[in-house]
């Protein structure tokens, strides 16, 4: 019988969970100003997935940043659960492409760090740090240190670090470019399980056509800087592990390619032909 996970129940219930308003961001020095992000606007519903993806210094950075709340955009507004988000919110985890790891913690300690900060009593801080490190299967290695794992157990603890904050959005930057193949793939399958379970709404920048394609029910695909929307590709086989395996997934890969190629490369563009897998897409240089 097909059962219908956490995630993909709250998809089809919810309403926005992440509003992008008209938004545009520019950089200001005393010699220039550089407009990064140009008129975004994006709705991203409760527990969706979305992977952005796009040329180096296209403003993908800048753009998980605003929704963050680390940075405030130039113009428009950035809505979260329905509010103008002014500074970073508790119930929002970032996830960098250095894990932020403190090397004198031990691994207990650094998945517990955002609770610390939140001043939540050490009993309970521990109980939920611990089953984050259960959860993400390196609860062997709590007394260890940072130093003491491989690169792929450093971004397990990245994420168990979010994990314990019960995190209802998930933005990840790059997460796991560091990461040799297989234990990328490894790592894209554990993001893939956790956002099932969990039924966080996720966005995650990444450079990998692939990874955009397992981990992301839409795919926004940006210009390069000023950073617009190019393209929003659904994606709407995403879901399953066995999905990296099918011809579906070769063709869309190949499609995201081809549309990524046509945008950092006008002069060689060629006419894209529309995968089945993918039901809409939405090509202009305006912001949708």
């Amino acid at each position: 019988m097909f059962s219908v996970s956490k995630a993909e129940h709250d998809i089809a219930t919810s309403t926005a969970a992440i509003e992008l308003q008209d938004v545009s961001l520019c950089y200001k020095t005393n010699q220039k100003e550089t407009l990064a992000i140009d008129g975004i606007s994006l709705s991203i519903a409760s527990g969706e997935p979305v992977a952005i993806i796009g040329a180096s210094g296209c403003g993908k950075t800048s753009l998980l940043n605003l929704v963050a709340g680390l940075q405030k955009p130039t113009e428009g507004a950035v809505q979260v659960k329905g509010e103008v988000l002014d500074s970073p919110r508790r119930q929002t985890s970032l996830i960098l492409q250095d894990y932020g790891l403190l090397p004198w913690k031990t691994v207990l300690d650094n998945a517990a760090l955002g609770l610390i900060v939140q001043k939540i009593p050490l009993k309970v801080t521990r109980q939920k740090a611990m089953e984050a490190l259960s959860i993400v299967g390196i609860e062997d290695f709590a007394r260890s240190y940072p130093r003491e794992l491989s690169g792929g157990m450093r971004q397990r603890l990245a994420l168990a670090r979010a994990m314990a904050l019960s995190s209802d959005i998930m933005l990840m930057d790059e997460p796991l470019s560091a990461l040799d193949a297989l234990t990328r793939e490894e790592l894209q399958n554990v993001l893939l399980s956790l956002w099932q379970q969990e039924g966080y709404t996720q966005l995650l920048v990444t450079h990998s056509i692939e990874e955009a394609v397992l981990l992301g029910r839409r795919i926004v695909l940006m210009t390069p800087r000023p950073g617009k929307i190019h393209a929003i590709i659904d994606n709407p086989k995403m879901g399953s592990h066995e999905y990296r395996t099918t011809t579906a997934f070769y063709e869309q890969c190949n499609y995201v390619r081809d549309l990524l190629k046509s945008v950092t490369s006008p002069s060689s563009a060629i006419a894209v032909p529309t995968p089945a897998a993918t039901l809409e897409v939405a090509q202009t240089g305006d912001a949708l």
